[in-house]
Formats: structure tokens, sequence, C-alpha cells
């Protein structure tokens, strides 16, 4: 199966892993594509369903896709942005990137935000307790050569053409709302941070939120898909047994390309997580 990245990136990223989500979703369902944790969408955008919701709490990637949505960001606007900022990058260097990530933090363009994602180290997505973002620049000044741009205008070119042919709604709201509002014949997929990975995410993550995920997942009369980590070499993700002990679990071992530290770029067991039988799919 070819995977198509999208144009944003993130830590924990699933592109590696789609071909296999995408073996446990069931072949025939009436109901919509459910995401309370949107992330960079790779999931969605790579299975296409027919209709999809697709949910954040952070506004900025709600913003950026809900502008190619209503044609507002189009692959021809990202190419003449980039190969702008990209010019401007390259003659100034770093003082660019935070003159730019200083506008972005007051007035929130969405094209900016793509920017700072594909020029910040990493290709991390992180925030301060004032929601400003805080990545440090790649020091690599000459990121936006011409191959790279055309890059990411056809990552942007797909997404595009994939919410013409399809159903696709985001909303920028809790993952209790999101979920709250599934029904019987839809499929939720939740890829939450990981507890326990020092993970960053726009409105944190602990372990309370870990249990009302798992309390709201439980009460659902939707079918789900949970993403999370299992082990590594060095220790176990305890809430597998404390919590999600009662469903059917899958794993596999994986490695994370996108982080900030190499201590969380080591390979590990990931989990997936449903509460219907998947041996017949």
């Amino acid at each position: 199966m070819k995977v198509n990245v999208p144009p944003i990136k993130s830590q924990g990223i699933k592109t590696k892993l789609v071909p296999w989500i995408k073996t446990i979703v069931p072949k025939e369902f009436e109901g919509k594509w459910i995401e309370p944790f949107m992330g960079t969408g790779v999931v969605a955008f790579n299975l296409a369903p027919k209709h999809a919701l697709l949910c954040d709490t952070n506004p900025h990637l709600i913003n950026f896709y809900q502008a190619i949505a209503d044609k507002e960001i189009t692959p021809q606007i990202v190419k003449e942005y980039l190969k702008e900022q990209g010019a401007q990058l390259l003659e100034k260097g770093e003082s660019h990137y935070y003159e730019l990530r200083a506008r972005f933090n007051e007035e929130h363009r969405p094209l900016d935000f793509l920017f700072l994602n594909r020029a910040g180290f990493n290709g991390m997505i992180r925030f301060n307790r004032k929601g400003g973002f805080n990545i440090p620049f790649c020091r690599k000044p000459e990121r936006f050569a011409q191959a790279y741009v055309t890059k990411i205008v056809n990552q942007v070119t797909h997404v595009s053409r994939l919410f013409e042919m399809k159903d696709f709604e985001f909303k920028c709201q809790s993952f209790e709302k999101t979920i709250s509002s599934a029904s019987p014949d839809d499929i939720i997929y939740c890829d939450p941070p990981y507890i326990g990975r020092h993970v960053e995410y726009f409105n944190g993550w602990d372990a309370d939120r870990e249990n009302s995920l798992f309390n709201i997942l439980s009460q659902s009369e939707s079918e789900f898909i949970l993403s999370t980590w299992h082990h590594n070499d060095f220790r176990k993700n305890e809430y597998i047994e404390s919590l999600w002990g009662q469903f059917n679990i899958l794993t596999r071992e994986h490695f994370y390309h996108v982080g900030g530290s190499e201590k969380n770029r080591n390979p590990m067991i990931e989990a997936i997580i449903t509460n219907y039988d998947t041996s017949n799919l």
C-alpha cells in the first residue's frame, strides 16, 4: 500500500502504521470515520472514507486543513508562499524563522503554521503554556529548495483532491465531545498522546485524561480503534493491563523517526486496541 504523507508533520505520526491499521478496519461501515485526535490526519487521509469527522484541540491543525477544504489554501498558493519564504530564509537565516514564528503567535496564519512545521527542529509541534509555538529553528536555511517545495505542494494537492471527492468535516473540540457525538454505525479512531512517553500535546496529557478516554470509549456504542504503546526494552505501558486489558489487543514493533530526543526515537512495541473482533478481517 502506497501511503501519502500529509503536509503537516508531527511526533508520533502514523505513516508507516497506516497499512497495518487499514487491515483491521471493517471493510464496510455505513457511518463516519471519527478521529478525536486528528493530529497530522495521515490515517484518515489514506483510508479516504466517504464521511469523516476529524477533530483536535489544536486550533492550528484544524484551521490549516479547513482552509484547504474551503480552497482558501490551494497548491499554487502554497507553492508561491514557500518559494517566497524559503528565499527570505536563505537570505536572512534563522532570524527570518523567528520573525515568522513571532508573527504566527500573534496572527495565527495557517500558511505560517505550515512553514514553521517544516522549518522547525525535528518536525515537531509544541506550544508553551500561553499557547505560543516554541519549536526552535532546524538550522537549515537552505531547507526550501525546489524539490522540497514541490514535495510539500504535492502533499497539499493530495488532501485538496481528497476533500473535493469525500465529505470531510473539521472541528476544534475536546475528545469527550467528539466521542459523545458518535453513532453506533460510526468508527472511532483514537491516537491520543502516549501516556508515560514524555510527549507534548496542545493541552497536555496525564493519567486523568487517559482514564477519561477509557471511560468514554467503554460506554460508547460505536466500534473503536485505539493506538498506543505497549512496551519497549526499558519499561512497559502500565495502562495496558490496568485499563485496556479487557479489549482486543494487537501488537507490532515500530520505530518513530520524528521527536525531540533520541530516547523517544527507539524501537518499541506499538499496540492497537479494539472493542471488536479483528480475527476475521
